[in-house]
């Protein structure tokens, strides 16, 4: 029996680990092959193996997203590999938090770079490879559609303190897919938009200390320190926890199936009714 994405071609960005690996694996197993994009290579080989395991083909493209040549050099290296372009999912990110009189240049134009430059450059670059399909398609009445997920958080929908630079970007990142939902309808490219709560990830795991991670050679922190007075943050969730990397996968899914044809420019909240209502 054919699965929703036989056949298919996804290129998921940040799919090393978390929410990307989840969605990366989530996608072999309905039936895509899949390019991972990762900063560590050895974790995009290890995603790879297990798409693979499944019977897909998987391609490990271990490159930083925030390199000018990222998304051409991604674009044309998953058609040679793969022929073929049907999903993106611009999932890549992380954290680096500070209140705005102590946030410098350098850390607010990082993480644009990441989260709004970077999903950018990576359409600007597929945007001929859609657009001659859409065109050689018409011309046989044909109708295929294509999807792209952008990632956006309950930080770009409601604001959230001391992370005024990931908010920009994760505002933006819905700018931009109500735009190339507009420009991209005529090529039957459906954009839309995942915008997470609490997520349980590295970023979101409660830390006893202070852990930080190397970015872009940037030393960045991550997980939330344990304070004993401080209210948990799964008491501000509807549902009272925070949610799985596989629920989170569960969302952008839902964006790439056949069912979601005639939905374009949305931004979904899965965040278990936190920032929903």
């Amino acid at each position: 029996m054919s699965k929703p994405l036989e056949g298919k071609v996804g290129i998921v960005t940040g799919a090393g680990r978390g929410i990307g690996k989840a969605t990366a694996l989530k996608f072999a197993r309905e039936g895509a092959n899949v390019v991972v994009n990762d900063l560590d290579e050895d974790s995009c080989n290890e995603v790879v193996a297990e798409i693979e395991a499944m019977g897909r083909k998987g391609m490990a493209f271990p490159y930083s997203v925030t390199k000018p040549d990222f998304g051409t050099r991604l674009v044309q290296a998953t058609l040679d590999r793969l022929g073929a372009i049907d999903i993106i999912v611009n999932n890549a990110g992380y954290t680096w938090d500070n209140v705005i009189q102590k946030m410098t240049d350098e850390q607010f134009e990082a993480i644009i770079d990441c989260h709004l430059k970077a999903p950018f450059r990576l359409l600007r670059a597929v945007q001929p490879y859609f657009r001659d399909m859409s065109k050689a398609e018409a011309d046989q009445s044909k109708e295929v559609f294509r999807k792209v997920v952008n990632i956006s958080s309950i930080s770009g929908t409601q604001g959230n303190a001391g992370q005024i630079n990931y908010a920009s970007a994760k505002s933006g990142v819905m700018g931009l897919t109500k735009t190339l939902a507009k420009e991209w309808g005529r090529l039957r490219v459906n954009v839309n938009c995942v915008a997470y709560g609490a997520i349980a990830t590295r970023l979101t795991e409660r830390v006893p200390e202070k852990k930080t991670i190397m970015v872009d050679g940037h030393e960045v922190k991550v997980g939330i320190p344990v304070n004993p007075s401080a209210q948990p943050l799964s008491a501000t969730i509807p549902f009272g926890r925070m949610g799985t990397v596989e629920e989170a996968a569960g969302a952008i899914y839902m964006f790439c199936i056949p069912e979601s044809d005639y939905v374009t420019g949305q931004t979904i909240i899965c965040g278990g009714g936190r920032g929903g209502f």
